[in-house]
């Protein structure tokens, strides 16, 4: 005995299980294994365990560790990136691109321990892997272009690297946040009211 036409197994066969996320799931499950255990703890076997999902689908969804790695760290920057772009192109004048710059430093990038691990697991990737320095280089590219929505190239190139390092600064300091040294430090760079 046959199946119908839209299904053509054998009638009495198990019905076919379909997972139509499934390769998100595990892109978005090795994002979380990363920053539990960094790139150095991930392995397939983890990924599959936190994705709820069979060993085999790794395989079968991606050739390898690095194409999954570099899967999830491209999620990862285009989520933050696209972050970053809706801040800018909310500003309307220069004192709001100013304030959206601060902004960025104390709320957006590195929100949260998540964020700073998986940033730092990518940076570190990048200072080996070539392969990595494009995403970080294309991650870069980005920010630069929304900063220049407001900035000339130069001082957008400049903002970029203060909001790289004073994020780094507040994520990693023992010492509480001054919400007035980011804006003392954006003045510098950008002196002047509007």
């Amino acid at each position: 005995m046959t199946g119908t036409p839209n299904d053509p197994r054998p009638a009495g066969s198990p019905a076919r299980r379909t997972d139509p996320g499934r390769r998100d799931r595990i892109i978005d499950a090795c994002l979380d294994v990363i920053a539990e255990a960094g790139v150095a703890g991930t392995s397939h076997r983890r990924v599959a365990a936190a994705a709820d999902v069979p060993l085999g689908s790794m395989t079968y969804h991606f050739a390898g560790m690095d194409e999954l790695l570099q899967e999830a760290f491209t999620r990862f920057a285009h989520t933050v990136s696209d972050r970053f772009e809706r801040r800018m192109a909310a500003a309307e004048d220069p004192r709001a691109a100013k304030q959206a710059v601060a902004d960025i430093i104390t709320r957006d990038v590195f929100g949260n321990q998540r964020e700073l691990v998986l940033t730092h697991e990518l940076y570190t990737l990048a200072a080996r892997d070539p392969g990595y320095r494009d995403l970080t280089n294309a991650w870069m590219t980005r920010s630069r272009r929304a900063l220049e929505r407001h900035f000339d190239p130069t001082t957008a190139r400049l903002l970029d690297a203060l909001i790289e390092g004073l994020t780094i600064h507040r994520a990693l300091d023992t010492e509480p946040h001054d919400a007035t040294v980011v804006t003392t430090a954006i003045e510098r760079i950008v002196p002047g009211s509007p």
